[in-house]
């Protein structure tokens, strides 16, 4: 075959006969509609984040997490709670549906279902447009599991007393404190008190320990008169110089342990 004879040439459409440059393009074409990724959009989201650590960080300084006393498996009147962002789960365990030999459903099939239509919920509403009526049913699902969630919270919390709670169950500090068993009062203590706030005020199940206590030698008397918290009142029933005893007693070994 001669050169050239019974061939034939043919163009490639997808193959662009013009060099493009490969310069991207000038954004103040579209003022306010788009910016660069370097540095203008990184430098806006990395700003974002470092507001909102620094915020996060200062509230964790102001409110640290609070702490409970060591776990203890004899103490049958304890009831766990989760943190406040499972409570809406615990909360679903209550109810029929979802507890008993249906438990399945409350820790597997509910929330599955629940997550999965959130995830899905993109996909199921994927028009252009953002406005909230533009996109029904993503709206509409939101709704539904923000406000399933806010209810099952509130209803999983309002009846805890957490102030008494945290009162009932804090940790027990650290202390080389020595009894003064030879005090007048220490007896007095042993009689009324050591069941419930331990032999050396350490606290215990059934009460909170004094060591470490904010209340003053004032309050401390009117609490063994008249009960606090879950504990009630009248658990002392000596004299006045007795509680006066038992009262110099308890203050000598909170100021031991400071």
């Amino acid at each position: 075959m001669h050169k050239g004879k019974g061939m034939k040439f043919v163009g490639d459409s997808r193959v662009s006969a013009e060099r493009k440059s490969q310069i991207p393009k000038d954004y103040s074409e579209y003022p306010g509609r788009t910016e660069a990724f370097w540095p203008n959009f990184l430098l806006k989201e990395w700003l974002a984040g470092s507001v909102f650590l620094v915020g996060f960080l200062s509230l964790t300084l102001a409110h640290p997490s609070p702490l409970e006393g060591v776990a203890d498996p004899t103490n049958a009147a304890y009831i766990p709670l989760p943190d406040w962002y499972f409570l809406f789960l615990y909360e679903l365990l209550k109810y029929e549906f979802a507890s008993g030999p249906y438990v399945i459903f409350g820790i597997l099939v509910i929330p599955g279902l629940a997550f999965g239509a959130l995830l899905l919920a993109p996909f199921l509403d994927n028009g252009p447009g953002r406005r909230p009526h533009q996109r029904p049913i993503a709206v509409i699902m939101m709704i539904l599991a923000l406000a399933s969630t806010i209810w099952l919270t509130y209803t999983s919390a309002e009846h805890v007393d957490w102030e008494t709670r945290a009162e009932q169950n804090k940790p027990i500090p650290e202390s080389d404190v020595e009894i003064d068993t030879s005090h007048e009062g220490y007896a007095i203590y042993e009689e009324n008190c050591m069941t419930c706030h331990g032999g050396e005020l350490e606290g215990s199940p059934a009460g909170a320990p004094l060591i470490g206590t904010e209340h003053s030698a004032e309050e401390i008397a009117t609490i063994a008169r008249d009960g606090i918290g879950s504990m009630p009142a009248d658990q002392f029933t000596g004299s006045d110089e007795e509680l006066e005893q038992l009262v110099d007693f308890i203050t000598s070994v909170i100021e031991q342990a400071e």
